[in-house]
């Protein structure tokens, strides 16, 4: 899960975070590149549990229990409408991906999203377009990065923002968090609730699949890792992944 900071007083959208990521992800590549586990698509093993322990624990003492406190006090269609607002500010930059990955007409289709849903559908609040036959689309930019050919790289368990992989760190954590129209926002107030309100909302539309996963597994950590590796090569491949060798899972399209 995103958290957010409502400590910073700059107006500019903090760095710091930011850098002190992408030297995470550094870094525990380079680890994963010397360690060995017995398993190629998590070298760093014992490190990323460690570290998802410390999110599980932030998870069920302050995440679950506000966003739990949020469905319950907050009207359904009232949290309907704000995540269409998100929602909608997201169209902007999956319409770029898909630009970017070649795939024009699914790039007219969302940014007609955010015309008829900015427009007709009250700055995103109303979801007009779907109703209308235009499809939500789901890309990022470590989709479009895997669409160019490179692979996934090592599993990896960041602080905080969960499951990840070297690719999806630096591509959907980095450069998609500076996408965001909510990080591009100079009033720092207005971002900080921002930030807030769209990290709860997502949390609390996560909860009965978080109660699922408690109920079926044996291992969490296993059946989150693998259900998170599953679904971005899925997604990478807009549904039809090949069937690989488990040393070829980071093959990207067309290698």
């Amino acid at each position: 899960m995103k958290t957010f900071n409502t400590s910073h007083s700059l107006a500019a959208p903090p760095r710091l975070p930011l850098r002190a990521l992408c030297a995470l992800v550094l870094t525990l590549t380079f680890l994963g590149g010397c360690a060995s586990t017995g398993n190629p698509r998590d070298p760093l093993e014992p490190v990323n549990r460690a570290i998802y322990q410390f999110n599980d624990g932030f998870d069920r003492a302050i995440a679950t229990p506000v966003a739990e406190g949020y469905r319950s006090f907050v009207p359904r269609l009232v949290r309907a409408g704000i995540g269409n607002f998100f929602s909608n500010l997201g169209d902007i930059w999956i319409a770029a991906n898909n630009l970017m990955q070649g795939k024009v007409d699914d790039a007219a289709n969302d940014f007609g999203r955010v015309v008829i849903n900015t427009t007709i559908g009250l700055l995103g609040v109303i979801d007009v377009a779907s109703d209308a036959g235009l499809e939500k689309h789901n890309e990022d930019f470590g989709q479009t990065l895997g669409r160019w050919g490179i692979g996934s790289g090592p599993y990896i368990v960041l602080p905080f923002l969960g499951p990840s992989t070297a690719r999806d760190a630096l591509g959907h954590g980095l450069v998609d968090s500076q996408a965001n129209f909510v990080v591009q926002t100079n009033h720092v107030p207005t971002r900080n609730t921002l930030f807030a309100i769209k990290a709860i909302d997502t949390r609390a539309n996560l909860l009965d699949a978080s109660r699922v996963v408690e109920e079926a597994a044996l291992d969490k950590y296993n059946f989150i890792r693998d259900a998170y590796l599953q679904r971005r090569q899925s997604l990478v491949f807009d549904g039809n992944p090949p069937r690989e060798e488990p040393a070829e899972f980071d093959r990207a399209p067309g290698r």
